[in-house]
């Protein structure tokens, strides 16, 4: 019988490296298109002015289905493809960055809070060209300075999503600012997605140790670690989603200061603006949690190295 709240944590050496990359790809790539509809959603309540077009989550799901379709809410899913790339180089320096603290501290959070927060740098730099692209043919509108209007988001988003559009995207964002256009708004995600990484490995641990205090001995473990991962979600998600928040308008409509855009968006629309897309933030982000959990978690069991798969505890 194993001890309750000890919940073993399947270590970088542990892992057949081959396995674990072939099947981190089709893992990636699954939770990714089953979660896109929620982010296109969010990204869309957050960059809208007020309430001009969506009034909330279900309202904006319902407009976007009955506007455009299915297909309206996977815009800019091909091209969001190429983020996984940024999936496993994260779960890399995840791995590896939790192996060079292990050597200096035992201690599970200060691990989980490092790996977080330098598996996110690495994991934006590529990501953040990527999301820049991929937002703008969310919103159906790719203007001069890509500030959509509100009205004109459902009469654009009948087009096509194609390889063509995001050609004139890039032009276009070359045009206005180089090669850095792409990386506009990099600080905002890094100031959005460091500190959610950083606080949703320790949230999870420390949540799947508290249920596992509370459970019965014979309760999988899996389990425990798929209802731990939503609860660190939920709770990572509502803490920064004020910064995504400006990281969202400032990407979609080329501002250069996030400070600026910030009291613009409190002048504007108060305090209550912080929460803007929270919602469907946290709808997005606890079933995806729950699908990288289980995901994660089974691919490092099914990747353990042949003389550890004794260990593998379910």
């Amino acid at each position: 019988m194993q001890q309750k709240g000890a919940i073993q944590i399947i270590e970088w050496e542990d892992l057949d490296k081959r396995k674990f990359y072939s099947l981190g790809v089709l893992m990636t790539l699954s939770t990714r298109a089953t979660v896109y509809p929620a982010s296109l959603i969010r990204t869309r309540l957050q960059v809208q002015k007020g309430k001009a077009l969506y009034s909330g989550t279900a309202d904006a799901f319902c407009k976007i289905l009955r506007a455009e379709g299915v297909r309206g809410l996977y815009r800019g899913f091909m091209i969001n493809t190429f983020t996984l790339v940024s999936g496993q180089a994260y779960i890399t320096t995840y791995e590896l960055a939790r192996r060079q603290v292990s050597r200096h501290s035992s201690s599970n959070t200060l691990k989980s809070v490092v790996a977080g927060g330098a598996a996110s740098l690495v994991a934006q730099t590529i990501t953040v060209p990527i999301d820049v692209v991929s937002q703008h043919l969310m919103m159906g509108e790719h203007s001069g300075r890509f500030k959509a209007k509100p009205k004109m988001m459902l009469a654009t988003a009948k087009r096509g999503t194609t390889f063509g559009q995001t050609r004139d995207i890039s032009v276009q964002i070359f045009a206005a600012d180089g090669f850095r256009g792409f990386y506009r708004g990099y600080v905002a995600s890094l100031l959005t997605y460091i500190p959610n990484s950083a606080l949703w490995w320790p949230f999870y641990h420390f949540y799947a140790e508290q249920l596992s205090l509370r459970a019965p001995s014979e309760c999988p473990h899996l389990l425990l670690q798929a209802l731990a991962g939503p609860m660190a979600a939920a709770t990572a998600s509502t803490i920064t989603n004020p910064m995504d928040v400006v990281r969202a308008r400032v990407q979609v409509e080329g501002r250069s200061s996030v400070v600026e855009t910030f009291k613009q968006l409190l002048a504007e629309e108060g305090l209550g603006a912080v929460t803007k897309g929270l919602s469907a933030r946290i709808i997005s982000s606890t079933p995806t949690s729950l699908l990288i959990v289980v995901g994660y978690e089974t691919l490092k069991r099914l990747s353990l190295r042949d003389d550890l798969v004794h260990y593998r505890h379910w």
